[in-house]
């Protein structure tokens, strides 16, 4: 009897790891793609990592997906580096990134390029990690 118990619970314990949340690495890896798709405004693979009920947060409004789809076309971005990644969760479902991002590249013809720091918000819906929140503010000049 007792090695069906350890065996049910060592199954529970497997389950619960594979539903875990990703790394802090597996994390980066998905803003990095967003931020690539965005950049090549590839609309089709930024809808992959974005949820239909997206928003986003920035100096020029509240966006949901398709206001986030309708501005990628406004940049005209070279180049983007993340760096200062951090990740946490207290929900398994649930997890937030922050970073900083310095971009080369204009928006709507003005030039844009700065450093922004960044924060999303991930959910996990059927095995799938998507963005259902996204904010950035440019630093200001002097700023550490």
């Amino acid at each position: 009897m007792k090695l069906i118990c350890y065996t049910i619970i060592a199954s529970f314990a497997t389950i619960a790891l594979a539903i875990a949340a990703p790394n802090k690495d597996a994390m980066m890896e998905k803003e990095k793609a967003a931020w690539q798709a965005f950049k090549d405004k590839k609309s089709d693979d930024f809808k992959k990592l974005v949820d239909k009920d997206f928003r986003g947060v920035y100096a020029e409004g509240i966006f949901s997906l398709q206001k986030e789809l309708d501005d990628m076309q406004k940049w005209d971005m070279k180049s983007f580096a993340i760096s200062d990644f951090d990740s946490f969760t207290d929900e398994p479902d649930v997890i937030v990134t922050t970073y900083t991002v310095k971009i080369d590249g204009t928006y709507d013809g003005k030039d844009a390029s700065g450093t922004y720091n960044c924060g999303s918000v991930w959910k996990t819906e059927k095995g799938v990690w998507l963005a259902i929140f996204h904010t950035n503010s440019k630093q200001e000049t002097g700023a550490k």
